[in-house]
């Protein structure tokens, strides 16, 4: 009965997802801000709503902040290695040479709010200080960090709408506004719903398969919160919709982090990154690494792939994810 349920929420997130690729895409159209904010903004806040439930819950009823911050982590990595699979899906050419370069900007703000993640780890039982009231001073900065990129692209994307030049080619003029914006909040909050409930599910079937808190529960966790991050990028990939998918998970990756002040909130007992394991410095180092990859993809932007089906950064990016899995699963914490 569990796993007919996890397909059910599984085919309610394949259809949600894909329609809400379709109807952002339209909004970005009929709105002029582009794909990259409806995805950093719109689609990633949808998308990364299971992280968030399942986060504070892991806090809140469960009491295990490693838990918590390995869900967000191990988010922000297999979101990282959608680019592996987006790359390979897209033909001929690399995926992330499509992509808008302005998607390095994005890139590196993320890595640098996770390498703020790594440097409270570390400082964390050394300076008391740092924690200030019922958050910790990282976590006000990390959210002070995430709004000001998040107005700055906003703002640049505005600007772009207001000298652009008019364009002729509108591929969602039939559909009425009004329309899209209902199909839009539809398709949203079929998502949200399926993927919280997703969540919920995935910690059913660990604990009936004895996987429990265990590495393969935890990492199963981090898959199954992701999966809208997955179905809508694909979606937007197949629909040609490259930054839309692009800014879908970079997006979502700044929100995992982001995420950190909620779930500080909610621990209510200190600063919660100066309560996990130091082992969870190997997934912030791997989520560094192949933020470094995916801005290397946009920077040098190759025209042929370099194996067939898979660019220079495909391979590292599968790779890399696959060694802090491994690792994590020696240190024992989960990813």
């Amino acid at each position: 009965m569990i796993w007919l349920k996890f397909a059910i929420c599984l085919a309610v997130v394949l259809f949600a997802g894909t329609k809400l690729a379709k109807y952002g895409d339209a909004i970005a159209e009929k709105t002029g801000l582009g794909r990259i904010w409806i995805g950093l903004v719109f689609i990633a806040v949808i998308t990364t709503m299971p992280e968030l439930v399942t986060s504070v819950s892991s806090v809140v009823l469960v009491h295990s902040p490693d838990l918590a911050l390995g869900t967000l982590l191990g988010s922000c990595c297999f979101n990282l290695s959608i680019l592996a699979l987006l790359d390979i899906l897209h033909s001929r050419t690399p995926v992330l040479s499509v992509a808008n370069p302005k998607h390095t900007v994005t890139a590196g703000w993320g890595a640098l709010l996770i390498a703020i993640v790594a440097a409270s780890i570390i400082a964390g039982e050394r300076f008391s200080f740092i924690a200030s009231g019922l958050v910790g001073i990282p976590s006000i900065i990390i959210l002070v960090l995430y709004l000001l990129v998040m107005w700055r692209i906003f703002r640049r994307e505005r600007d772009q709408k207001l000298n652009a030049t008019p364009t002729t080619v509108l591929q969602y003029d039939k559909l009425a506004t009004r329309t899209v914006y209902i199909r839009f909040a539809l398709a949203a909050t079929a998502i949200i719903a399926a993927g919280i409930w997703l969540s919920f599910i995935g910690d059913e079937i660990s604990e009936a398969t004895g996987w429990g808190n265990t590495f393969v529960g935890t990492l199963f966790l981090a898959v199954t919160t992701s999966a809208p991050e997955l179905v809508v990028a694909v979606s937007a990939l197949r629909m040609g919709a490259v930054d839309l998918a692009v800014a879908d998970i970079l997006g979502a990756n700044m929100l995992d982090i982001a995420m950190i002040v909620p779930i500080d909130l909610a621990y209510g007992q200190g600063f919660i990154l100066s309560a996990v394991s130091r082992s969870h410095l190997i997934i912030t180092a791997v989520a560094l690494a192949m933020s470094l990859l995916a801005m290397g993809g946009l920077r040098f932007r190759q025209k042929r792939k370099v194996f067939r089906i898979a660019s220079w950064y495909a391979p590292p990016l599968i790779l890399l994810y696959i060694f802090g899995a491994y690792a994590l699963f020696n240190s024992g914490i989960g990813l």
